[in-house]
């Protein structure tokens, strides 16, 4: 048997082979410095780097506690390759926020990624955790859930590159967590950590499972689960011989933003699991000024199936009411450039910076 004899370190943390490191490494952010929390779980046998983040926003509880739990459950011994994990990526948003925009300076740590080492704080930060764990990755997983303002159906997405290699090892890993919707970047730009990964030439994917940040310990089982099925498809543990579970492919094809300030009132069922179809110009909600009660009326863009919603009552122009996704096959391939993909808004990860 070929044994791995790859010291696996990130700043003074260390994890010889066969072991399990864990504690907290500090990140220089200019004006304050943050400690990340890590697992560091180096395998008895060669195998690839797979880096796992979660807490990259606040208010996303369900990822964090899958992640430490599937931290507490990986042994060295039967790991072939290396883990990273870590479990709260942006602590001043998780511990102090509790929103998708840092208290520190108002930014969304995933839409700067790979950052800035002569940024902003948020900046510095996305270009630590590039630096430090997601270059030297093979595969990169980031965890996101519906904040706690946000309904949402579950969904792993991914970016094509136009690496006919890197795609299809990136389309494989995105269905085998087991869930069955999968959502298709057309391209590879903008500032999500994925993308930025993806650019780099790392197999990544975004995975969205729970939602309104609500933590219960079903949905956590529910994540480990699907993160032992991908580290088994990826051979960092061993097959358990079941079949990868169907998919279905999707890709955006409208964001939804407010255009007043005032009280959402929206159409569409809070329950992630029968959020429904639209088609172009249904009124998908209200917004209605507590003042005088006059109401801006919100339609649907575009046809499409609501993955994720708006929960909250009170919005602000450019607040992301929801985002439409159709299925990608060969008809929506021949209109792709009528698609028009979530914006920049506290929502979507998914985003294209594309207007």
């Amino acid at each position: 048997m070929t044994m791995n004899d790859t010291v696996l370190s990130v700043g003074t943390l260390v994890a010889e082979p066969g072991t399990k490191a864990r504690g907290h490494v500090p990140a220089d952010l200019g004006t304050l410095t943050a400690d990340i929390p890590l697992t560091l779980v180096n395998g008895t046998r060669p195998g690839p780097r797979v880096v796992i983040t979660a807490g990259v926003h606040g208010g996303e509880f369900p990822p964090i506690d899958a992640v430490v739990r599937l931290a507490d459950e990986l042994e060295p011994s039967e790991v072939h390759g290396q883990v990273i994990i870590c479990p709260v990526a942006n602590p001043p948003a998780v511990y102090r926020g509790r929103l998708n925009i840092s208290p520190v300076d108002g930014v969304n740590l995933n839409r700067v990624f790979p950052g800035d080492p002569a940024g902003g704080p948020t900046e510095r930060l996305a270009a630590w955790l590039f630096t430090h764990l997601v270059d030297g990755a093979d595969v990169y997983i980031d965890l996101h859930c519906g904040g706690i303002d946000q309904v949402l159906r579950d969904f792993v997405g991914y970016r094509l590159t136009g690496d006919p290699d890197l795609d299809k090892a990136t389309a494989e890993l995105a269905g085998s967590f087991g869930i069955e919707d999968v959502i298709i970047g057309l391209t590879p730009e903008g500032g999500n950590s994925h993308a930025a990964a993806a650019r780099r030439g790392i197999s990544a994917v975004l995975v969205e499972v729970g939602q309104l940040g609500q933590r219960d310990e079903a949905t956590a089982l529910r994540r480990v689960d699907g993160l032992l099925k991908a580290l088994r498809h990826l051979g960092v543990l061993d097959q358990d011989g079941s079949a990868p579970a169907p998919i279905r492919e999707w890709v955006w094809s409208a964001g939804v933003t407010a255009d007043a300030i005032g009280l959402w009132y929206p159409e569409f069922s809070f329950d992630a699991d029968v959020i429904g179809e639209v088609a172009e110009g249904d009124l998908l909600g209200r917004i209605v000024d507590p003042t005088d009660g006059r109401e801006h009326t919100v339609h649907a863009p575009a046809d499409g199936r609501i993955f994720y919603g708006m929960h909250g009552l009170t919005v602000a122009p450019g607040t992301e009411l929801a985002a439409l996704a159709v299925p990608w096959d060969a008809d929506t391939a021949a209109r792709a450039d009528t698609l028009r993909a979530p914006g920049l808004g506290a929502g979507s990860d998914e985003a294209d910076p594309r207007p």
